[in-house]
């Protein structure tokens, strides 16, 4: 068996690779097919999008913020949230939202106009050349598919899971537990400063429009609010669903992804990993669509731990006895071998992958 996934995870990586190399093969085509001569640059936008950038701009200093707060208030009022959004989940969702709002900054700020001149100091917009298109391209692909690694890995390596459980911990979707996050699983959010090192390399803009998008659809497939529905209800719109809900995360796939059990056919916790494009699970073979919602959410081993706990473990831990955020839990394996059992109480969690 574990042969078995070993060939997987290298048959994955390798497919991953190749991936990661299209846009920048299609940009050296572009680069070759034109003697060299660059007709365009990625620091103006193509005219037919020139009147979105103001749009696009604003929506990045605050308009996504506005649209959360805003989404949030219809489904708190259209009840969508089942009276779940109490207590200690308040705490959680509210820290996790405006905390690294307020700390990420700084981290970002001096990883983009510090540590990268330093590193890589003669390649500042190096990559201005590059054409809009093929900068969207080139990011959209890398901050995606690398966070879907990042996630991936976080349901299949028991010690990274914790640090993941956080987001997964809420028994309801929504606004309010869509940035539900331990900050130190956000702080390390590989694809950030993968995308920071592109727009120092000169990607600005395209990242920006990036950013937007994948927002868009990431809050989209996390709202409470089942706005694919339609089409898979009339049948005319069958053929958009189909292409739809195998290219980005939708809440039919993504809410399963945050079912509480799958066994029931339609919770699938162990795959459906992608973030903006669901496209990643199906050529990893981690995907199920099955345009149905699961029934509940969350986690059954849930304790409902402090927020500080879910928020800053393993720096702070819970007191929650039986918690696999408390003290003394040195691990989480998939199945707690006899031996390990002490006097001592020594709790597990099984990891959801």
């Amino acid at each position: 068996m574990a042969i078995v996934q070993k060939e997987k995870l290298t048959r994955d990586l390798s497919i991953s690779l190749l991936i990661y190399s299209l846009p920048v093969l299609a940009i050296f085509l572009y680069f070759k097919l034109t003697n060299g001569v660059i007709t365009e640059s990625h620091l103006t936008l193509p005219s037919f999008l020139e009147f979105t950038k103001p749009a696009f701009e604003n929506i990045r200093t605050w308009g996504l913020i506005v649209f959360m707060l805003v989404l949030g208030v219809i489904e708190f009022t259209a009840g969508l949230y089942d009276d779940e959004w109490t207590g200690e989940e308040r705490k959680v969702d509210i820290i996790c939202f405006l905390a690294p709002k307020l700390l990420l900054p700084p981290v970002i700020a001096f990883f983009s106009l510090t540590a990268l001149p330093y590193l890589i100091p003669n390649l500042a917009n190096s990559l201005s050349w590059v054409p809009f298109w093929g900068g969207f391209f080139l990011i959209a692909i890398a901050d995606d598919l690398t966070q879907y690694w990042y996630h991936r890995l976080h349901h299949q390596v028991p010690f990274l899971w914790r640090f993941h459980r956080t987001h997964h911990s809420a028994p309801y979707m929504g606004m309010a537990m869509a940035s539900r996050q331990n900050f130190i699983y956000t702080v390390f959010f590989s694809q950030i400063y993968l995308t920071a090192t592109l727009t120092f390399l000169g990607l600005g803009l395209p990242a920006l429009f990036v950013l937007v998008i994948k927002s868009f659809i990431t809050l989209g497939a996390h709202s409470s609010i089942k706005w694919d529905k339609p089409f898979y209800k009339y049948r005319i719109l069958h053929p958009i669903a189909w292409v739809l809900e195998r290219l980005i995360s939708t809440p039919a796939t993504h809410h399963a992804h945050h079912a509480d059990t799958s066994g029931d056919g339609v919770g699938h916790f162990k795959g459906n990993f992608g973030n903006m494009f669901f496209i990643w699970d199906m050529i990893f073979g981690t995907a199920l669509i099955t345009r149905k919602y699961p029934t509940s959410y969350g986690m059954k081993s849930y304790k409902q731990e402090e927020w500080y706990a879910q928020f800053l473990w393993p720096i702070f831990k819970s007191k929650k006895e039986g918690s696999a955020l408390a003290e003394g839990v040195l691990s989480v394996p998939i199945k707690a071998k006899a031996e390990t059992i002490s006097p001592s109480p020594v709790y597990y969690e099984q990891a959801q992958s």
